[in-house]
């Protein structure tokens, strides 16, 4: 029998024929990721490519008054799963340990609920864990001197497990290919994403998180190459920030993904100072759904 369209029965019959063959199938709607970014202990929206640990200076969008946990409520009621708590400076940092609180608040206020990224090692991922976060967001300690440190990577793999892990892929663009970044996005590497890289990893992580970082807090567009290069792969979920600035962006971003990619938005959200309802934005990917 063979069905087809986008009916109950066809959305029932992709998801179920995902289920037989082990393969991640999400065709019909891509799920909002929320976000909350901490950087010098402050909940605020940067410009990515700006961040740099030397004096813990970046370019701001917009920094909250409310703290991390009051944001991380907001998620808990409207049952958004899968954002993520991002820590924006480096562990010398001396604003680092009050960027900690924030984020360990943030957690506790919706446990189970978010993911936690920044300057997570195995030494201190469990602590995470413990705090509320669903998984751990690793970059930098599995992508070291420019190349995959596979000794780091299955030793956080054997920590956490892999249910409890995102690998972080941010990357630039340089000579028509994206290329990882790692530090906060301050530095490259040689690994390019690529279909083999993605199917590499994946037996590593449960998630991908995909910051466009060229774009990132720009409000400008997204990153239409990177975009259907991620969805045409979607293996695992994999999540896309950056870029997205208005409704017509998250139209061209379910298009040019096919659909299979998560969304976060950032600095264009009206909770953080940019002109996109948040409640507009959660009806829109309803209505996508539909």
């Amino acid at each position: 029998m063979m069905v087809q369209g986008d009916g109950a029965l066809g959305k029932k019959f992709r998801r179920l024929f995902g289920i037989m063959t082990g393969l991640y199938i999400k065709e019909v709607f891509m799920e909002f990721r929320p976000c909350i970014d901490i950087h010098n202990g402050r909940v605020k929206q940067i410009v990515g490519a700006s961040l740099s640990d030397e004096g813990d200076r970046a370019v701001e969008n917009y920094v909250c008054v409310q703290d991390a946990a009051f944001f991380a409520e907001i998620y808990r009621r409207d049952r958004l799963r899968g954002g993520h708590v991002i820590l924006l400076n480096a562990k010398d940092s001396e604003f680092y340990e009050a960027t900690r609180r924030q984020a360990f608040a943030a957690l506790g206020a919706y446990p189970g609920g978010l993911q936690a990224g920044g300057g997570i090692t195995a030494e201190n991922a469990e602590e995470f864990l413990e705090a509320g976060a669903s998984h751990v967001i690793v970059t930098s300690y599995v992508f070291r001197n420019g190349e995959i440190d596979f000794r780091n990577l299955e030793r956080i793999r054997q920590t956490v497990g892999k249910e409890h892990l995102v690998l972080d892929l941010s990357c630039r663009k340089r000579d028509g290919f994206y290329y990882i970044v790692t530090d906060r996005w301050q530095k490259f590497t040689e690994e390019k994403i690529t279909e083999e890289l993605l199917d590499c990893l994946m037996e590593y992580a449960d998630e991908f998180l995909v910051h466009a970082a060229d774009v990132e807090g720009k409000a400008s567009g997204i990153e239409t190459e990177l975009v259907r290069l991620l969805g045409g792969w979607a293996k695992i979920p994999v999540t896309y920030a950056g870029g997205v600035g208005s409704f017509e962006d998250l139209r061209q971003l379910k298009k040019e993904g096919m659909g299979r990619l998560n969304v976060t938005i950032g600095s264009a959200l009206d909770l953080f100072g940019g002109g996109m309802e948040y409640r507009l934005v959660l009806d829109y990917l309803k209505r996508m759904e539909e």
